[in-house]
C-alpha cells in the first residue's frame, strides 16, 4: 500500500515474518516470548523512544526505538482523496518509523484502532486489520506479553507471507490493548523476508519495552 501524508511519502508495507503457531481458530496459547517478556534477548539496544510527549508521534502507547529508526507522525486531512490508504480494518495509520537510516530498507508502522477496545479485544482488533492484509495463506496468531515484568499487556501477534505482485515475503504484527481501552497495531514491513529478518530485532524491542502512555 503506498500513500502520501501531509508531504510525507509512505512506501508499500511489505514483510514481517513470523513464526508462531497454527493459523485457524483461537489464538494458540502460548508462553510468551523471551523478547517479549523478558528485558533483552532483542539483539539491539535501546536509542530513544516513541510515542510519549516530546517525540515525533504522540501515540497511546510509548516504546523503545533501534539506532537510528526514525520515526514520523502521519498526518491527513479527512477529505483527502488519499485517506482511505490511512485506514484499514477499522484501524488509522499514526505513526512510521523508517529503518533506511539503521541501514535497512522497511518501516515499523503504528495503527490507532478508530474505536476503544475492551482489554481482551486484542485478537478481534488485529483480525480486523489482517482482513486487509493479501496473504499467501491464514495467518498464525500467537497470545503473548507486551511489556515487561507487572506492567506486561496481553497481546496478540499475526505471522504471515504478505501476496504482492511477485514474491512472497514474510510480514509481522501484534495488536494490544491499553488499560484506557486504547487499542493498537504494531506493523513491521520491509522489502522482501531478507529484509523482515534483520529488522527483526527492532520490532522485538518495540514490543518488549511497550507500555501505556495514558
Amino acid at each position: 500500500m503506498g500513500a502520501t501524508a501531509c508531504g510525507t511519502s509512505t512506501t508499500g508495507r511489505t514483510p514481517d515474518g513470523g513464526e508462531a503457531q497454527p493459523a485457524k481458530g483461537a489464538a494458540t496459547a502460548a508462553p510468551p516470548s523471551p523478547a517479549a517478556s523478558k528485558g533483552g534477548g532483542t539483539g539491539v539496544k535501546a536509542a530513544g523512544s516513541v510515542g510519549g510527549a516530546g517525540t515525533p508521534c504522540l501515540l497511546p502507547v510509548t516504546f523503545d526505538l533501534a539506532k537510528d529508526w526514525k520515526p514520523k507522525a502521519v498526518t491527513h486531512a479527512e477529505d483527502d482523496q488519499f485517506a482511505s490508504l490511512f485506514k484499514q480494518g477499522g484501524t488509522t495509520l499514526a505513526c512510521e518509523i523508517d529503518a533506511k537510516p539503521a541501514g535497512n530498507l522497511g518501516f515499523l508502522r503504528v495503527w490507532i484502532a478508530d474505536a476503544p477496545a475492551a482489554p481482551g479485544d486484542a485478537r478481534t482488533v488485529l483480525e480486523a486489520f489482517m482482513a486487509g492484509e493479501k496473504t499467501t495463506g491464514a495467518p498464525t496468531y500467537t497470545e503473548l506479553r507486551a511489556g515487561t515484568g507487572g506492567a506486561a499487556l496481553p497481546a496478540v501477534e499475526a505471522a504471515y507471507e504478505a501476496a504482492p505482485l511477485d514474491e512472497a515475503k514474510k510480514e509481522r504484527a501484534f495488536a494490544v490493548v491499553t488499560p484506557g481501552g486504547a487499542a493498537v497495531v504494531v506493523h513491521l514491513g520491509g522489502v522482501d523476508s531478507g529484509e523482515h529478518e534483520a529488522m527483526l530485532p527492532a520490532y522485538r524491542l518495540a514490543q518488549q519495552s511497550l507500555g501505556p502512555s495514558e
